[in-house]
C-alpha cells in the first residue's frame, strides 16, 4: 500500500492513497459535512480544501469550490434543522475502523 505525505497540510500522520481517495469522495458528496471528514480523518476544512486543490485538476477544483460555497449542507451549522446525521441510512455505521465498508467473506 502506498502512503502519501501531504507537505502543504503539515499533518503529522500519513494518509494512504485509499484514505485520500475517500476524503475526496466525501468532499464531493453534497450531504457529507466537513465535520464528518474531520471526525473520520482529523482534517479541518482548510486541510480538505488544500488536499482538493493539490489532487484535482484546477477546473475541477474551481467547480468543487463553487459548489461548496453555495451549499448549505457542507457545514453542520447551516444545515436544515432536523438533520443530525452525516451518513446515508444505507451506509453501515461509521466507526474509527476505516475499512468498515468492506464485506467479510
Amino acid at each position: 500500500m502506498a502512503y502519501v505525505e501531504i507537505e502543504d497540510l503539515k499533518l503529522t500522520s500519513k494518509l494512504s492513497e485509499i484514505d485520500i481517495n475517500r476524503i475526496i469522495e466525501m468532499a464531493w458528496e453534497d450531504r457529507t459535512t466537513f465535520d464528518a471528514i474531520k471526525f473520520q480523518f482529523g482534517l479541518k476544512e482548510s486541510d480538505v480544501k488544500t488536499l482538493m486543490k493539490n489532487k484535482l485538476k484546477f477546473s475541477s477544483y474551481k467547480l468543487w469550490r463553487k459548489r461548496v460555497e453555495t451549499s448549505k449542507t457542507k457545514h453542520a451549522k447551516t444545515r436544515v434543522n432536523g438533520i443530525h446525521r452525516f451518513k446515508s441510512n444505507l451506509q453501515r455505521s461509521i466507526t474509527f475502523n476505516k475499512i468498515s465498508k468492506q464485506r467479510t467473506k
